[in-house]
């Protein structure tokens, strides 16, 4: 894939090191950029400043929502080079949204050869603290000026990069889970295993609720029975169970996370026992009372391992372990983000580099 550079003549000051950086809220110089036109397929490839972008008031992303999106990372190792995580997974998953939202595919390789050009060109910005990566958004807009419901013939594939640190401010501290009863996010059939932006705005209502009453985030139950645990807002979620590692199956409503990929295939390498299953709540909640309910922990791109110390469901909350993270909780983040800044070995193949044109 040809992709034209331009580079920035205003480049904007770049975070002091030791600087509070949050989440999503600082962008680098440059973005990439790709059209998409029926007949024509994805064409013109660019890398161009951070700019904004014009759309008409008619463009079909306002009106009938058809986006998609995905959230990876690139990490400054402990040797100075940069690093992404498993690429070929997004690109996948992406392709995979695409499909259910009738989005035209981006070819694996073209998808990823963006982001490493554009994590190069912006390689400066990618922060070097302990716990800070440079946060990759590539997302895909409809953009026919067309009042109808119908598959747009024209799109925006873009990438923009933002230099994070911890997506949670308290850091590697657990967190409070406030499991929903009222709303639901997804149902089988539905949208529930893409990213894309109707997911999340569904959650909203739930979420504005979890946090008046002091939890940090939501745990959906399924739409239909409303009873089998599914995901956290933000992430995949995890349980040790009597020593199993026990997962919500991925049934068509549930985020197929990368990170939640990486974790069950590292929990197997090291000998644990992984179920893929459906789990209650109430098997949640009884696991909680007679003590087998050993640890809980989000597995996502953004918080990558965050360990949970309590949960609601209507009545009960359940504390989990003495409050603290938990000993495995902790070992999987070590490892993950082990391999991620290369400071582990990477046996699986795991880690890519991005090569410096």
């Amino acid at each position: 894939m040809e992709i034209k550079v331009t580079k920035t003549t205003s480049p904007k000051e770049k975070p002091k090191k030791g600087e509070k950086l949050g989440f999503g809220k600082i962008f680098t110089d440059h973005m990439f950029i790709m059209n998409y036109t029926e007949g024509k397929g994805w064409h013109d490839a660019r890398i161009v400043p951070y700019q904004d972008i014009s759309l008409a008031p008619s463009a079909m992303v306002f009106h009938y929502g058809q986006e998609m999106f995905e959230g990876m990372k690139a990490y400054r190792g402990v040797d100075g080079n940069i690093y992404l995580f498993r690429p070929d997974m997004n690109a996948k998953r992406a392709n995979n949204s695409s499909r259910r939202l009738c989005i035209p595919e981006i070819p694996e390789e073209d998808f990823v050869e963006a982001v490493k050009a554009v994590v190069d060109i912006d390689r400066d910005w990618v922060p070097s603290e302990e716990g800070t990566s440079l946060y990759i958004r590539p997302f895909v807009i409809a953009t026919d000026a067309f009042l109808g419901v119908a598959p747009s013939k024209t799109y925006l594939f873009m990438i923009i990069l933002s230099p994070s640190g911890a997506y949670y401010e308290s850091g590697l501290e657990p967190v409070a889970i406030w499991i929903e009863d009222e709303y639901v996010r997804a149902v089988r059939g539905g949208m529930g295993f893409t990213k894309t932006g109707g997911n999340y705005v569904a959650s909203l209502a739930a979420q504005v609720k979890a946090h008046d009453s002091g939890y940090s985030q939501v745990l959906w139950l399924d739409g239909v029975e409303r009873k089998y645990i599914e995901e956290v807002g933000a992430m995949n979620i995890c349980f040790k169970i009597n020593g199993k590692i026990v997962t919500p199956a991925l049934n068509g409503s549930i985020l197929p996370g990368i990170t939640r990929d990486s974790i069950i295939k590292v929990c197997k390498d090291w000998g644990y026992e992984v179920e893929e299953r459906k789990i209650s709540v109430d098997e949640l909640v009884a696991a909680a009372k007679d003590g087998s309910l050993e640890e809980v922990f989000g597995t996502g791109t953004a918080a990558v391992v965050s360990p949970v110390n309590k949960l609601r469901y209507e009545d009960d909350v359940m504390n989990i372990g003495d409050g603290k993270i938990g000993p495995l909780t902790q070992k999987l983040y070590d490892e993950l983000t082990g391999i991620q800044w290369a400071k582990r070995e990477d046996t699986r193949g795991w880690r890519v580099l991005v090569d410096k044109a």
